[in-house]
């Protein structure tokens, strides 16, 4: 197992999947300028990832929106469906050569941890990783609460309207929504810790927890259901 030659802790493991090689091979060379990460493997295509992911067991996956036999929210969802709700599995990060609310909105309601564009600068790219390891989504606050606001917009037929969003808030424990409505501020793990004054750990805790009872995937559908109950 490598580990970060300065911290001693074990190294991220990263799984990179795109249908170009080029792709692959500079983010290969670009993380591993990072002593902290680890890239364990790459694919060509979404298809391959579930079996890619049980083989190398990567914290996160960097995934391209668009390949050729199935694409990255497609691959993504089927991670969901593998791992189940609130129960531990890579972080996916999406990755793409543009940005549309549609598709940042598909990515996130497939389970994504966040969204980059392929020419974000490699130093971003690297913190990217990082927060995604630690459980933080890989979007700015703004960004998320508009993708939150936007989702909640636009609630599909199978959707809780905002009377029920509040009766499923209602299971939850005090901590787990007051978590939950710190979630849907588009605020992280590390910020939530701060301002309830207990550990990263404690906070990653009681997001999978609440997960877990709301029967949901990822932290965004959490603060969308929060961001209801506010509604009702």
């Amino acid at each position: 197992m490598t580990t970060d030659p300065v911290t001693g802790h074990a190294a991220i493991r990263v799984l990179i999947v795109d249908d170009d090689p080029l792709v692959r091979s500079g983010l290969t060379m670009m993380l591993g300028g990072a002593g902290d990460i680890q890239v364990v493997g790459g694919s060509a295509d979404g298809a391959d990832v579930v079996d890619a992911v049980d083989r190398l067991a990567p914290h996160v996956v960097l995934m391209d929106v668009r390949m050729p036999v199935l694409d990255g929210i497609a691959a993504t969802t089927a991670l969901g469906r593998r791992t189940g709700p609130g129960l531990d599995g890579p972080a996916v990060v999406m990755l793409t050569t543009f940005d549309a609310d549609e598709t940042v909105l598909a990515a996130l309601r497939a389970g994504a941890a966040g969204f980059l564009l392929k020419h974000t600068p490699p130093a971003q790219i690297v913190d990217a990783v990082r927060r995604a390891a630690a459980g933080d989504p890989v979007l700015s606050p703004s960004v998320t609460r508009s993708v939150i606001a936007m989702a909640a917009a636009r609630r599909g037929p199978d959707t809780h309207g905002d009377s029920d969003a509040v009766a499923r808030m209602n299971v939850l424990t005090d901590r787990e929504r007051e978590v939950a409505h710190a979630v849907s501020e588009g605020l992280s793990n590390a910020e939530i810790a701060e301002r309830l004054h207990l550990s990263t750990s404690s906070i990653k805790a009681t997001i999978s927890s609440a997960l877990t009872r709301l029967d949901l995937t990822n932290r965004i559908q959490l603060a969308i259901l929060a961001h209801e109950s506010r509604r009702g």
